[in-house]
């Protein structure tokens, strides 16, 4: 495989019924020498509401490639953030993990590539009485490895996009245009 300069992916997995626990990550990989190098660089700096972080499996096991996680909506609470640095990482850590040892992400490439991922964490997670864990680590497991899957394979192709644009229309659209 060539290597990966810039390459972009996302998903999205749904929650089990009665879950807030969608995921939604957005995918940016490329080499460390060029502009997600860079991005990535920026980011060791905090903003105040948008934690970053390392993406680690647990203590003392950093993933390869070096993972940098944000999220896209505002921090508020204590118990936001232990999600989002606890299940949430983990099932980032553990699917990129397992996306090298499946050759989605070429094995002989960790160490020239870095990653950043936004990923979605429903802020009613953090007040549920009744999160699943469970749910909250699937979701954002399955997804992860399919947004990176698709930035790797540059998935889905234009050919894709042009080929169901009349088939295929955003969730938030229905209502708004006529069929």
């Amino acid at each position: 495989m060539s290597e990966i300069w810039l390459a972009t992916g996302e998903a999205t997995v749904l929650a089990a019924d009665g879950q807030y626990t969608d995921a939604m990550p957005e995918v940016l990989i490329g080499s460390v020498k060029g502009p997600v190098g860079t991005a990535f660089a920026s980011m060791t700096g905090q903003v105040a509401g948008h934690p970053r972080m390392f993406v680690i499996r647990d203590l003392n096991q950093q993933v390869r490639p070096a993972t940098m996680m944000t999220t896209k909506m505002t921090v508020r609470s204590n118990d936001y953030v232990e999600l989002l640095g606890g299940v949430v990482q983990a099932a980032t850590g553990d699917a990129i993990v397992d996306a090298v040892s499946e050759g989605i992400i070429p094995k002989d490439q960790v160490n020239d590539l870095v990653m950043i991922i936004m990923v979605w964490l429903d802020p009613r997670c953090a007040t549920d009485p009744n999160l699943d864990k469970r749910d909250l680590y699937r979701t954002n497991y399955e997804a992860t490895k399919l947004a990176i899957s698709r930035a790797i394979k540059g998935e889905p192709t234009i050919d894709e996009l042009v080929a169901n644009r009349k088939t295929v229309t955003h969730y938030a659209l229905e209502g708004v245009f006529d069929a």
